[in-house]
């Protein structure tokens, strides 16, 4: 399964036909600008660089600068991922005795800027990201369409805040079914998958494929690439173990957490989906109800209150002044739950994956997931879109942090 198809389960909020078109047919096309937290740059301990990149992963981006620095990657600090087909720029951290050896470096599609000093960045040290897009071999009608499309929309409260493809596996979609695996204690079955899912195009599926035929842990050692580094790190550990589960543990934390925030993700996809599915709004409050506060157009996740119908009629008017949003669950064992009506929805969602909150807190200690609240629906920060010549449409907006420019893009496209 691609993820095309993945994403086909997940509704729609408007009812007006796409433009189609593509999206990252050439890097340039999709343009990345973060804007940090301004305290960023209080301090002195470590030196700011602006980091542009083109084609490049950010942790292998961070790798290959500490490499060619002579540091360890864990020294510099970036405040979030950013998409590898796209040319992106973000704030990185080095200690500022390495300032000197990272100003002088030269990688290929890679350019750093000294910026001034401050201190170490953290993952969420950023506002959000202004974003230029180009979407290529659109219909002659694509602006009046997308002009229906974003009134629609804006009627409704805005764009579906669905988690992007980026978060699942653009080619094997799979990582929320490890992340459910997982939970559910199943670390043999979740390692086959991590280890032997394949989708026959990429460098390394024949290895994967003899995996999930065989379970032979020697031979995947002989016949897994060494890119595969956190695969090989699994195989490693179970040789010398025995154990799944400790050859899990074995994996960097981040990587280990992206499997459950996955599924995190997914859920909270369905939840939006059953939402529209049901006919219940996504911008009027129902009884029940999380909502989460709003500033300057960005949601504040741990400010929330529940709906109540003595509160219902002040809740809604804050929604249409822009100043709350109503929140859907990323389930975890701290998670504020909603009652009535939005309430019954989320617990429907549990029981159809036959799982309980209890599962995120008895995961191992660090992968133990507390969970939160996500507002349910993207506000573009000054949106706009037009022609350019013959290539196709360009979008410009900004979103706050930890939500998908895709997720914009796809309601307009429907390509998917």
């Amino acid at each position: 399964m691609d993820y095309r198809e993945f994403f086909s389960q997940f509704r729609h909020l408007s009812e007006k036909p796409g433009i189609g078109g593509r999206i990252k047919a050439q890097p340039e096309d999709f343009v990345v600008i973060e804007d940090p937290l301004p305290s960023i740059f209080e301090g002195r301990k470590h030196a700011i660089f602006l980091l542009k990149k083109r084609n490049w992963d950010t942790m292998a981006t961070i790798k290959e600068i500490a490499k060619r620095a002579g540091m360890r990657h864990r020294d510099i600090g970036f405040a979030g991922t950013k998409d590898r087909h796209a040319v992106t720029y973000q704030y990185i951290s080095v200690p500022a005795d390495a300032k000197e050896r990272v100003e002088g470096l030269q990688i290929k599609d890679i350019e750093l800027r000294f910026i001034s000093y401050g201190r170490f960045i953290k993952l969420g040290h950023l506002i959000g990201n202004r974003f230029k897009i180009i979407v290529r071999d659109v219909p002659e009608d694509a602006f009046g369409r997308t002009k229906e499309i974003v009134r629609e929309l804006r009627e409704k409260g805005g764009f579906p805040n669905y988690f992007g493809y980026q978060r699942f596996g653009e080619r094997r979609v799979t990582n929320h079914i490890i992340g459910k695996l997982l939970l559910q204690g199943d670390f043999g079955g979740a390692a086959r998958l991590f280890l032997g899912a394949h989708e026959g195009r990429m460098e390394g599926d024949e290895a994967r494929k003899n995996f999930w035929e065989t379970g032979d842990v020697d031979r995947a050692l002989e016949e897994f690439p060494n890119f595969l580094r956190y695969e090989r790190t699994l195989l490693h550990m179970y040789k010398e173990t025995g154990s799944w589960r400790r050859s899990f543990l074995s994996l960097p934390l981040p990587i280990m957490r992206i499997f459950i925030h996955s599924y995190q993700s997914y859920l909270f996809n369905l939840y939006i989906s059953r939402r529209i599915e049901e006919g219940l709004p996504l911008n009027k409050a129902l009884v029940g109800d999380v909502v989460v506060q709003v500033k300057g157009g960005v949601p504040y996740r741990d400010r929330t209150y529940r709906v109540t119908e003595t509160n219902a009629d002040f809740v809604n008017e804050k929604i249409r002044r822009n100043e709350a949003m109503i929140s859907g669950p990323l389930f975890g064992f701290a998670m504020r739950r909603a009652k009535g009506i939005p309430g019954r929805l989320e617990e429907e969602i549990l029981e159809g994956e036959g799982i309980s909150l209890d599962v995120f807190k008895r995961l191992p200690k660090p992968m133990a997931e507390p969970g939160g609240r996500r507002e349910l629906l993207i506000r573009p920060i000054g949106l706009t879109y037009g022609y350019i010549s013959e290539t196709g449409m360009c979008f410009r907006f900004f979103l706050p942090k930890g939500v998908y420019a895709t997720s914009v893009l796809r309601e307009i496209m429907k390509d998917h």
